[in-house]
């Protein structure tokens, strides 16, 4: 089966910055899956994975633009600590943590601790990469209906479900 809008895709993946260094890479044994055509994953990939098969390999370079975007300067936010989801016992600058949005959660890097509050850089840890996709499309099956109308896949199977 070839990927195409309304299949569901599982795939692992090794992401590297310019320099090569390992960003971050699926776990063992648990590929990302998706519901392709429908906007799950960043664009430039599912473009680059269209008409590949099942046991096919590819390495997809993204510029920042198709990637997490540009950095924007002056995207700092004080938040409230009581507000991250990410709960630590100590914040230190540099650490990545998810907050919530109106957007849903989000990852930002706090640039500066206070005693109530941190400052954040809103920006994706990984805008202003470009961003190296080393892809190993585990398998390719037909979405069903329920996938389709939720926009998302349900798992490997078709039928797992996150609330």
């Amino acid at each position: 089966m070839q990927i195409d809008s309304g299949m569901v895709v599982a795939f692992s993946y090794v992401l590297k910055d310019e320099s090569g260094d390992i960003l971050e890479s699926s776990p063992a044994g648990e590929p990302t899956v998706y519901l392709h055509g429908y906007r799950n994953i960043l664009r430039g990939l599912e473009e680059a994975m269209v008409g590949k098969h099942s046991g096919e390999a590819l390495t997809v370079t993204l510029p920042p633009e198709r990637g997490y975007g540009l950095r924007r300067p002056n995207a700092t936010q004080r938040i409230p600590v009581k507000h991250l989801l990410t709960k630590q016992k100590r914040y230190l600058s540099g650490m990545t943590v998810k907050v919530n949005t109106h957007e849903g959660a989000r990852d930002v890097v706090i640039t500066k601790v206070g005693k109530f509050n941190v400052d954040v850089d809103t920006n994706h840890p990984f805008s202003g990469k470009t961003l190296t996709f080393e892809l190993l499309i585990e398998s390719v099956r037909a979405a069903t209906d329920d996938e389709k109308s939720h926009r998302h896949s349900h798992g490997v199977d078709g039928h797992h479900h996150h609330g």
